[in-house]
């Protein structure tokens, strides 16, 4: 039986949760982090040195970082269809899985710290509105790009780009205040919206 480390209002560790959901993976879920179990303790921090979430237990194999925890379960787990083998088509999805982790992650966060979470530190004016307008500037180009593929973010196929882009885009939805419409993010959200893992671990009340 795999075991989650994480609690569920964590974006990285819903990532986890909905790609097992896809891949019909029976799981454990132990709540860590803020609110919950202290991620700062000996008995944690030797699973996972970052104090961080998620972590994946799978037998004696241990394995951090969300994306990467993505990856090893498709690869493990038959996940051909959320994975591809072809080297062209795989390449496609992990270049938007590394999209979504570096540059959309990046632009984001200032704005989620600051209007969602409330957090002090992160309420500079100046600094709030580069984050949102550096943001709606990503989901532009994602909107552009989905309006080509018409389908997902990888192409025709449902993959884990769109697992971890899919989740960055519910928080976009999720901000307060207006946002730029962007149809084709729309029609996209509508379509993963169709699908049990994203209603469950998407979209489930939490941004």
């Amino acid at each position: 039986m795999l075991k989650i480390l994480g609690k569920d209002i964590s974006i990285n560790v819903r990532k986890v949760l909905w790609t097992c959901r896809e891949l019909g993976l029976p799981f454990e879920q132990e709540q860590w982090g803020a609110g919950y179990r202290a991620t700062n303790t000996p008995e944690y921090l030797a699973l996972n040195p970052m104090g961080l979430v998620p972590v994946l237990i799978d037998g004696d194999f241990v394995l951090t970082e969300s994306n990467s925890i993505c990856r090893y379960l498709a690869n493990a787990y038959g996940g051909e269809r959320l994975l591809p083998v072809n080297p062209r088509e795989r390449a496609l999805v992990e270049k938007w899985m590394d999209w979504q982790a570096t540059e959309l992650n990046n632009a984001w966060r200032y704005a989620f710290m600051g209007l969602i979470r409330k957090h002090p530190d992160y309420q500079d004016a100046a600094l709030l509105q580069k984050s949102i307008d550096d943001w709606a500037k990503l989901i532009g180009l994602l909107d552009t790009h989905l309006a080509k593929t018409g389908a997902y973010v990888a192409g025709d196929n449902f993959s884990l780009a769109d697992i971890v882009v899919g989740l960055s885009v519910h928080r976009w939805l999720s901000m307060p205040g207006e946002q730029p419409v962007f149809p084709a993010v729309n029609r996209y959200y509508q379509r993963l919206s169709e699908r049990a893992g994203f209603r469950e671990f998407g979209c489930n009340g939490n941004p």
